[in-house]
């Protein structure tokens, strides 16, 4: 019995023991196995949060003037300038319009969220409207004087905290952050999500931005989505006005198609669309990092598609040149008024019955939920 006791308590010793050798083991290999995933994440992390470019020379020259900027007067609402530049597109960009400086700025939306995180207005900035451009500084280090002048030439003279004090004297709201998109890595964007699709009401055969697209619903790559929101004088009748329509439709298509799709639940797709989106960005320090960005974009997932709103600042042709615009006065302040005290903006859609009074409810504009053949 002994012997027999003796021998069954060594054989379920030996027995324990590999159990906790195996368990020491598996849980050895699970610790490696987190670790090395962690790191991965970390690695993918600091990577694409490099990419990002920090505006550090904006905020100095915009803390520089903070006295004079606008209060933010609803907490939690927030305001993002978002500037499209060629800046850093190289002379290939050059095909899509005849913008032949290396540092304009075709697109200037300001973008308002709602402090409830429950909507959101974007308002297109016409780059030809005349407006009072600040002394600012530029890259040569001497500052330029005040003037009246293009819109436009805010951003080529000083850069984004130029156009940034340039918008918040022309609106007075607060411009919390801003985001320069470089063009060249918007194509990069719209690839890594295969393309969007717009519906065209007409074709299209466009030697300038050489685009030759049938009409109806197309599916542009990121070469041709480029030259269908930066074309100007050789799409449609040549104005800016359709420019900026063309622009806030293909950015609502954008939206949905993210939305809409499973990229942001696939990180196979989800990775490539990141690191295509932060390559192409300089932003304001705080938002110049993945966690600064995630903050960001967090409120807006919940924002229904029907309450992103696309609209252009009230404006109608300058007094002293057809070719220019200046704001309708009234209507403009309402607007700006609206967005300062985060209160809802009607808009009517743009192919709706227009009205003869200039106290008609709504601004003209469309939603990321409305199709462009609609």
């Amino acid at each position: 019995m002994t012997d027999a006791g003796g021998a069954t308590a060594t054989g379920d010793g030996i027995a324990r023991r590999r159990r906790r050798r195996w368990i020491r083991g598996t849980a050895l290999v699970a610790g490696l196995l987190a670790v090395g995933t962690l790191a991965c994440g970390w690695v993918v992390y600091d990577r694409l949060s490099d990419n990002i470019t920090p505006d550090e020379a904006a905020a100095a020259e915009l803390a520089r003037y903070e006295r004079e900027r606008p209060t933010a007067l609803v907490r939690d609402a927030q305001n993002i300038l978002l500037i499209g530049s060629d800046t850093r597109a190289g002379d290939g960009n050059r095909r899509y319009g005849k913008d032949l400086g290396t540092e304009r700025s075709d697109t200037t939306i300001l973008l308002h969220l709602a402090a409830d995180r429950r909507s959101a207005t974007a308002v297109s900035i016409p780059r030809d409207l005349m407006v009072h451009v600040p002394s600012c500084l530029r890259n040569d280090g001497r500052r330029s004087e005040p003037s009246f002048t293009l819109f436009n030439s805010a951003f080529e003279v000083g850069g984004s905290a130029c156009t940034i004090r340039t918008v918040e004297k022309l609106t007075d709201i607060r411009i919390d952050h801003h985001v320069v998109v470089d063009f060249s890595g918007f194509k990069d964007m719209v690839d890594s999500i295969d393309g969007v699709q717009v519906c065209l009401k007409e074709p299209i055969n466009d030697k300038a931005a050489k685009l030759r697209l049938p009409a109806g619903r197309v599916t542009l790559d990121g070469e041709q989505a480029l030259g269908y929101v930066r074309a100007r004088k050789s799409l449609g009748n040549g104005s800016d006005t359709e420019r900026m329509e063309r622009q806030q439709l293909f950015l609502g298509a954008l939206v949905g198609k993210v939305r809409g799709s499973d990229v942001l639940l696939n990180p196979a797709k989800l990775y490539p669309l990141l690191d295509a989106a932060t390559s192409a960005l300089t932003t304001d320090p705080e938002l110049a990092s993945l966690r600064g960005l995630y903050q960001l974009v967090r409120g807006l997932r919940d924002i229904p598609t029907e309450q992103v709103q696309f609209l252009t600042v009230p404006r109608e042709p300058y007094v002293y040149d057809s070719n220019r615009d200046q704001l309708v006065e009234g209507r403009a302040d309402t607007l700006f008024a609206l967005l300062r005290a985060d209160r809802p903006v009607p808009v009517t859609k743009k192919n709706a019955p227009s009205s003869d009074s200039s106290e008609a409810p709504g601004f003209r504009g469309n939603t990321a939920a409305e199709d462009s053949c609609g």
